[in-house]
């Protein structure tokens, strides 16, 4: 679905651009946007780089255990419904701890097995409860190292790439407050109620 938005709104650039008689300038911008993307992305490369061998040291070094031990109790109340010691709980922590990182990219694979842990206790076709709340846990993670927008920042010549962390920890928590608040109203219409 998303090709089809994409190739539209391309599509409709590119008519205007025609019929206005400044395809040079669409043309411009197509080139100077794809030379941005790859400078920007070379500039990611970097930190991602970093932040990913840090969450590989933490791993190694026992320190993403420590996460864990501080996570599951939190967890496994906001999950009741999941058994203490189901692996879902395992990978539900390590998306968690990845994403508070600012690493979506090192949380997805968490996620997806926490989605496929959660539908094998689901059984049904439709999303359980479980997996709608950690879905919004997911989305509005709360980020304290938002190593990505960093990066980003950096790449692109902010001279303080870090002065926006308290903002995102805010936004994020509160993000995540107002997800968890909408979540748990709707699992108590009857519509919703397992």
């Amino acid at each position: 679905m998303m090709n089809y938005i994409w190739f539209f709104m391309i599509a409709v650039g590119v008519f205007v651009g025609m019929a206005n008689g400044k395809m040079s300038e669409v043309s411009r911008a197509i080139i100077d946007s794809a030379q941005s993307a790859v400078t920007i992305s070379i500039g990611l490369l970097g930190v991602m780089a970093l932040w990913l061998g840090i969450m590989k040291i933490a791993e190694k070094s026992g320190l993403m255990d420590i996460v864990a031990k501080v996570l599951k109790p939190v967890v496994t109340k906001v999950f009741p419904e999941v058994p203490k010691d189901h692996p879902a709980i395992s990978a539900m922590i390590m998306n968690i701890s990845a994403n508070m990182l600012g690493l979506g990219n090192a949380a997805t694979p968490f996620g997806i097995k926490a989605m496929e842990y959660l539908q094998e206790l689901n059984r049904k076709e439709s999303a359980s409860n479980a997996m709608c709340r950690f879905l919004v846990i997911n989305t509005a993670s709360i980020q304290l190292i938002p190593a990505v927008m960093i990066g980003l920042r950096a790449s692109l010549g902010a001279q303080n790439p870090a002065d926006f962390v308290i903002v995102s920890i805010f936004s994020t928590a509160t993000a995540l407050t107002a997800g968890l608040i909408f979540n748990n109203f709707i699992e108590k219409m009857s519509i919703f109620r397992e």
